[in-house]
């Protein structure tokens, strides 16, 4: 997990109370080695986010628990980044179209 990564996730948690989590998630996305709080408040100024609740909103224990909750569910599931794929259940170690194909292949000639 990089370093702005908690903070980003709460930006965006708090974005998406605005409506605006998609715009956000894609600038964050686009910006990840820049991050900063300077430039996270620049992003949301730009999308047009109301500030004073955004700024609200990511001081929220309730965003800082959900995010809490996320983190420990990836530790349990052995995520180890992002992305992650899991087909039924099954952590794909392969993260390759063919690794996906495999996996999807194998899970479905169980079900014969």
């Amino acid at each position: 997990m990089h370093s702005y990564a908690r903070k980003a996730a709460a930006a965006a948690i708090a974005a998406g109370r605005q409506g605006k989590f998609w715009e956000i998630h894609e600038k964050l996305f686009a910006n990840q080695r820049e991050l900063s709080d300077a430039k996270v408040e620049a992003i949301a100024q730009e999308i047009g986010l109301n500030m004073e609740q955004f700024n609200r909103d990511l001081k929220d224990p309730a965003i800082a628990s959900l995010i809490d909750r996320d983190i420990n569910n990836g530790r349990q599931a052995n995520v180890q980044g992002t992305p992650t794929i899991f087909v039924s259940g099954k952590l794909v170690n392969q993260r390759s179209l063919q690794g996906f194909q495999q996996a999807i292949e194998a899970k479905l000639k169980e079900k014969k």
